[in-house]
């Protein structure tokens, strides 16, 4: 069987830096006989912000019927999963702010319902990737939007160990990225190692 592979493009700008640096990690993780690819673009689906409501502690699910039903299964399908955002105000964006909110569901199934969000013999086994761009040059400028991502990964039982990264700044307007100097080998070298991590973790 194949590594299933489930990327977010969640970007409201299609096909910038942070969708480009996702497409060069895709290319490089298809070259492997062993991987499934899929990619879901924000922009494509409907993903509605979290109520806060708290009723998926009680019902293990959403009271909310829109995409996040079909991609809830696949989340807890995949092998991997890479969540691809800029920076928006030293977050990410609004779009994939959505996505981990919503995710509300599997911190209530984990922590109050006390139920597996993935088979046991799963656990350990999945990897996740966050791969970002920011037009600043800051230290820091990565930093908020890492913890929520650490957050999403948790939830869906990737654990710390087991996310990689590819940060990018000093990259804003559209096709920046394409004219860096390392990104693009970065990017390749990431989905290669992406592949070797599966392969260990699933032997």
């Amino acid at each position: 069987m194949p590594y299933k592979v489930l990327a977010f493009a969640t970007s409201p700008r299609r096909h910038g830096n942070s969708e480009t640096l996702l497409d060069w990690v895709l290319a490089s993780m298809a070259e492997e006989p062993d991987v499934a690819i899929e990619k879901v673009a924000l922009d494509e689906v409907t993903v509605n912000p979290c109520r806060g409501c708290n009723a998926c502690e009680i019902l293990n699910k959403c009271v909310q019927r829109d995409d996040m039903d079909i991609l809830h299964d696949k989340i807890v399908e995949a092998d991997c999963i890479i969540f691809a955002s800029p920076i928006y105000c030293l977050g990410i964006c609004a779009e994939g702010k959505a996505l981990v909110d919503r995710a509300q569901v599997f911190r209530s199934r984990k922590y109050v319902l006390k139920l597996p969000v993935v088979p046991p013999e799963r656990v350990g086994k999945r990897l996740g990737i966050f791969i970002s761009t920011a037009g600043q040059n800051w230290d820091i400028v990565f930093d908020g939007a890492k913890m929520s991502i650490k957050c999403f990964f948790h939830v869906t039982e990737i654990k710390d160990r087991d996310i990689l990264y590819l940060l990018v700044r000093g990259v804003d307007r559209a096709g920046e990225v394409e004219a860096h100097p390392t990104a693009r080998d970065e990017a390749r070298a990431t989905g290669k190692a992406a592949v070797g991590r599966l392969r260990e973790m699933n032997r």
